[in-house]
């Protein structure tokens, strides 16, 4: 059973971007010709325009729920919607963005955001798009630049442009920060807000970092250990900009925390 919801003060939401709809999903894997249950019967509702976090024990099906919602593989049982539409598989309006930036080492800036458009055949409509998502990122100037020559911050940016230029509806975040020093990524957290704001998707983030899901998100879903169950959800309703020096955020972390097991050290 989800737990009553903590709410704090109320603010204006981006109301563009896909509703997504998760009903009654689980999934399991085989491991040594034996099934590993890693979700069991998850229900979840996120809304057009929404930013959710989803923490999580490390290992518990968090990435696992990534790849079903953008369609990389289907679930045991259950059903996955997209703005009432069943996931049948992947599609360009749910974009996934990994830890791993995963940039082609042989390819420009220009060409590895420009990836997307050239797949689908249609680049030469796009370049346009592909010099606004570099805008959009802080890149402008870099387009010739190659991924030996970026730090880890702007590589990141690098994959968030080859992501943005596709406009998703629904941009789905596996750790995307997780690798980046402390401050690149405390940066890179403000800037994925204001991308967010400005083009109106839906995000979607799995992350181990409490304050960064507090920081950036309007709702935080607690998954107990595996099989993964909805174990609660926090909605952080401050306004943006968030503080991170704001009371009322660290009276949330220890929310989260309670509810990981980890309040006893705060």
């Amino acid at each position: 059973m989800v737990a009553a919801a903590i709410r704090v003060e109320a603010t204006t939401a981006p109301t563009a971007g896909s509703a997504l709809h998760v009903q009654d999903v689980s999934h399991q894997f085989k491991l040594h010709g034996e099934p590993l249950a890693v979700l069991e019967r998850v229900n979840l509702q996120v809304a057009a325009g929404e930013f959710v976090a989803v923490l999580g024990p490390s290992g518990c099906g968090k990435s696992t729920l990534l790849r079903l919602v953008a369609g990389l593989e289907p679930p045991s049982a259950g059903r996955l919607f997209i703005d009432g539409e069943l996931i049948a598989g992947p599609h360009p309006s749910r974009v996934v963005v990994f830890q791993d930036p995963t940039l082609y080492p042989w390819r420009t800036v220009w060409r590895n955001v420009a990836l997307g458009p050239e797949a689908q055949g249609n680049l030469q409509a796009k370049r346009g798009r592909v010099a606004e998502a570099l805008k959009l990122v802080g890149l402008t100037g870099f387009e010739n630049a190659y991924p030996h020559q970026l730090s880890g911050g702007m590589a990141q940016r690098v994959a968030l442009a080859r992501a943005l230029v596709n406009d998703p509806q629904l941009l789905i975040l596996d750790e995307p920060l997780g690798k980046l020093d402390s401050l690149t990524r405390i940066a890179m957290q403000s800037e994925l807000v204001s991308l967010w704001q400005n083009a109106g998707f839906t995000v979607l983030l799995v992350t181990h970092d409490v304050e960064e899901a507090l920081f950036l998100a309007q709702r935080v879903i607690v998954f107990s250990d595996r099989p993964a169950r909805l174990k609660t959800e926090i909605v952080n309703a401050l306004p943006y900009p968030r503080h991170r020096g704001d009371p009322r955020l660290a009276e949330l972390r220890h929310a989260v925390l309670a509810q990981l097991g980890l309040d006893a050290t705060w």
